[in-house]
């Protein structure tokens, strides 16, 4: 008891005196910018009343759309790849974590041979079975900043698992947008090719008659013509998104055309993304931005790692465990144990060790400056989001007036068209100034969702910095 006492008293005043090396990680003062802006440059859009991000799509009131969204995200291979880095980065912390805790092993062994011991050479069999305890002792904090590195590296894979989730709904969202807005665009050349067609058989009877020049129902059969091809490529236009759309989900093309046919071929119309009215606060929602963060805080703690190396490590090693020792003359039993602190000292490493630490440093710089890109890069998407997404919404009340009016122009033109009263050279001119407006509302529309769906990608999708699992 004694000796007991002699041994562990000095090892509970060496554990009080325990210290963690390397810098504190202070996420405010470590994501701070000199030129961080503390206020957006252009109007919200939402007006005081935003919506919750994370039920986003459902806004969208198009069940095909949340099935398209949800079948990508099952078929995505970087989320896929996502959700193994989260894997790894749990067992890589499962492995610091172990290391600051006490190990035990067993081992066992029998042997057969001959023993001599100042006397004659006898045979005998010795079994010796023993528990072998080790336990490092933290005495500079190296373990616990390698626990904190790694938990902070899985804080940044779930992140980044996110980041993942919300660039396939978008993409995936883009690609339908584009389609329905396809449909509409075809729609457009189908009826416009079919009225081309109409001017070149009644120019051409007219012609017969002779009341129409030639050269003007070969100018009418050239426009259709034109518009006929115009329709054909559209087509051939939405097609290709279609074939986007199914290497993005994997569903067959037979039954993804399906389910586009049941669906509306009208574009969707979702409610305006929450947009904080302070730069700093989106950066919050941003997984990508929130991973560059954990990665930042991941290399603090590796420098204290890095410096934890430089200084002496003290272990507490023991073991216990029966013996026997067997012959011809009698046999032996006993029990052996020891206990005792392993002390080991840097002495000479050609520098090695402080080259590491060096390393840690200039890392933690690299996730500082990458840090610094990635948030720099937010605030920009969600500028010009905001850009376009009010740039959009003027033109397209504009383009609404002007394809309007030259519909109208156009269907006096094809009147007076009938009766002789215009030439086939301004119902052409007409046609297409209303042809191009209706292309132009038709796209503004379609840009206009699609800045909505690069506004929900600017402003981190829904994704809660506090959700620590996927």
């Amino acid at each position: 008891m004694t000796y007991s006492r002699f041994l562990v008293s000095p090892l509970v005043l060496l554990l009080s005196a325990c210290i963690t090396l390397g810098p504190d990680y202070d996420r405010q003062q470590a994501t701070q910018w000199e030129t961080e802006p503390s206020s957006w440059q252009q109007p919200l859009p939402h007006e005081g009343d935003p919506v919750e991000l994370i039920a986003w799509w459902s806004q969208f009131k198009d069940p095909v759309l949340l099935e398209l969204v949800e079948q990508a995200q099952k078929q995505s291979n970087n989320m896929a790849q996502a959700a193994l880095r989260i894997a790894q980065a749990r067992a890589l912390l499962v492995t610091a974590d172990a290391a600051a805790v006490p190990v035990l092993n067993a081992s066992g062994g029998v042997t057969r041979g001959t023993f001599q011991l100042g006397g004659p050479v006898i045979v005998a069999t010795t079994a010796q079975a023993q528990l072998q305890a080790g336990w490092e002792i933290d005495l500079f904090g190296g373990l616990a900043r390698a626990s904190e590195a790694a938990r902070a590296r899985l804080a940044a894979q779930v992140a980044n698992w996110h980041e993942a989730r919300i660039s396939v709904s978008a993409d995936t969202a883009s690609l339908y947008t584009n389609y329905r807005s396809c449909e509409q665009l075809a729609e457009l050349s189908s009826a416009d090719a079919k009225s081309r067609a109409q001017t070149a058989r009644l120019t051409q009877e007219l012609a017969q008659t002779g009341f129409q020049a030639p050269a003007n129902a070969a100018l009418a059969r050239a426009s259709a013509a034109e518009g006929q091809s115009r329709a054909v490529a559209q087509r051939a236009d939405c097609d290709l998104l279609i074939k986007a759309l199914v290497s993005l989900t994997a569903i067959p093309e037979p039954e993804l055309r399906s389910r586009l046919a049941q669906g509306s071929r009208v574009l969707p119309k979702p409610a305006l993304p929450v947009v904080k009215r302070v730069p700093a606060q989106v950066l919050l929602q941003r997984p990508d931005v929130a991973a560059a963060e954990r990665e930042l805080a991941a290399a603090s703690a590796d420098i204290g790692v890095r410096e934890a190396d430089r200084y002496p490590r003290l272990s507490l090693l023991g073991n216990i465990g029966p013996l026997s020792f067997e012959s011809g003359a009698g046999s032996i039993s006993a029990t052996s144990w020891s206990i005792g602190p392993s002390l080991s000292l840097p002495i000479f490493d050609a520098g090695r060790r402080a080259a590491n630490l060096e390393t840690a440093k200039v890392a933690y710089e690299v996730a500082a400056t990458q840090y610094r890109t990635q948030a720099r890069r937010a605030v920009r998407e969600v500028e010009e989001a905001l850009v376009r997404l009010d740039s959009l919404t003027q033109r397209e009340a504009e383009s609404l007036k002007a394809s309007k009016g030259y519909r109208e122009s156009l269907q006096a033109a094809q009147e007076r068209y009938k009766f002789g009263l215009a030439s086939i050279l301004d119902l052409e001119e007409t046609r297409r100034l209303s042809f191009n407006a209706d292309n132009i509302l038709a796209n503004v529309r379609r840009e206009r969702v699609n800045a909505y769906i690069a506004l929900y990608r600017a402003v981190g999708g829904g994704w809660d910095a506090k959700d620590e699992t996927k």
